[in-house]
């Protein structure tokens, strides 16, 4: 048996309050990889990774579209999500025998899509950065647990649902204007969800996938324009734009969204399946990640809470590193050959990106109205909706974050009983 024994030894590090969690030893069992990449694992990770590489990449080409990006910016972004966060992917799982995909913040994608409506592409960038900035400082730390518990999650949640709704909408939209192409993609979504046995064999979201591809090749709406003039990864560089507008729009909402909207799930879906996800070590490597990816233009990094539960749904769990470790590499390929991606999506019709990015993001937005209305800090939950939907930016900073701070003064000065329970919790 090959094996390579990378054991990390005790050293004086150990003793400093250093929150990071280290691998218990690293270890590299070829063996015992190899035998993973097979049967259910295989499966798991060939269904995760289309997951990620359908509807996401789709609300990426939508807020790509609001800020008027050229093909080659959206090329450069999607390498960063998929080839720099499939390197951190590779690393960890490797590291700490766990399922531990990362890739990018889907509701921060969509909160840079309204503020590429009014903020230019350097400084969304330059938001990026700051963001990466506090997320390793905060995983450093140790403090990102007190950090989230300084807003209720109700009123952030409600700022998600407020962004994510206009993907709802557009998903109606796309029924009445696309109705040959978004209809049948809806009626195969509803059909596996609803019959249980039948989704299990096949995810709603790949059905629907696959549903609108035929239907494009059917119809003949699949429109090229001229083959791909480069297939590889040629990514830009760009020189970030440190705008305070921007800063305060977009550093803490995006934080959020990958810290308490995906990490969060992530880290359920993972400790559901019996994992023990190093929580500070991934906070801390979503920070770097997401300074690195920045310099390519590509949105914060997150660990990734549907791929992560994809791939710890069956099977042994000391086998499900093996599936994130093919996710891992099958983001390598698609990252490098971005731009050939890009002309494909580019090329599909309006209604199959609409139809798909609304079929994803409708359980998250009906989850987020659960969280936001169901309980406490109702009143505060519902005028950081409204303000968010509303779009109406203030001192040329976005709804997102005046819906955060508006909402948190309405709660703080009218449900201060529901401050003092959630202290007592």
């Amino acid at each position: 048996m090959s094996r390579v024994l990378l054991h990390a030894t005790d050293d004086p590090l150990n003793n400093f309050a250093m929150p990071l969690e280290r691998p218990s030893n690293l270890t590299f069992d070829l063996p015992d990889l190899l035998s993973g990449f097979r049967g259910v694992y295989l499966v798991n990770a060939f269904v995760a990774f289309l997951f990620a590489a359908s509807a996401p990449v789709a609300i990426i080409l939508t807020a790509a579209a609001a800020g008027r990006l050229a093909e080659t910016d959206i090329a450069s972004w999607l390498f960063g999500c998929f080839f720099i966060n499939g390197l951190i992917s590779l690393a960890f799982c490797l590291a700490y025998r766990q399922p531990l995909v990362f890739f990018w913040t889907i509701p921060g994608t969509v909160l840079v899509g309204q503020a590429l409506h009014h903020l230019s592409f350097a400084q969304v960038i330059g938001a990026y950065y700051a963001t990466g900035l506090l997320m390793l400082i905060l995983g450093l730390s140790g403090w990102m647990r007190k950090c989230m518990d300084l807003l209720p999650m109700p009123i952030v949640m409600a700022m998600v649902a407020g962004v994510f709704l206009q993907f709802g909408l557009n998903l109606i939209y796309a029924i009445r204007d696309g109705f040959v192409i978004a209809a049948p993609m809806t009626a195969v979504f509803v059909l596996l969800s609803a019959v249980s046995a039948l989704g299990r064999a096949l995810p709603p979201l790949i059905g629907a996938l696959v549903t609108g591809i035929v239907v494009i090749a059917l119809s003949g709406t699949f429109e090229m324009s001229g083959a791909a003039s480069y297939t590889f990864a040629s990514p830009n560089l760009y020189a970030p734009e440190f705008s305070g507008a921007a800063m305060v729009e977009l550093v803490l909402p995006l934080a959020i969204t990958v810290l308490a909207a995906q990490n969060a799930q992530g880290f359920a879906v993972l400790e559901a399946a019996g994992h023990k996800p190093p929580v500070n070590m991934i906070t801390a490597a979503c920070g770097i990640g997401s300074l690195i990816s920045a310099s390519v233009g590509t949105v914060s990094t997150c660990l990734t809470g549907p791929v992560n539960a994809i791939l710890a749904s069956a099977g042994a769990k000391e086998k499900h590193y093996a599936s994130g470790v093919l996710v891992a590499l099958l983001a390598l390929a698609f990252g490098i050959l971005s731009p050939l991606f890009t002309r494909f999506m580019l090329a599909a019709p309006k209604a199959f990106i609409a139809t798909l990015a609304g079929l994803a993001l409708v359980r998250i937005l009906e989850r987020a109205f659960i969280v936001s209305f169901k309980g406490s800090f109702t009143l505060g939950a519902t005028v950081t909706f409204l303000v968010t939907v509303a779009n109406v930016s203030i001192l040329s900073i976005g709804a997102p974050f005046w819906g955060l701070v508006i909402g948190f003064a309405v709660s703080w000065t009218l449900e201060k009983s529901d401050f003092e329970l959630n202290a007592t919790k």
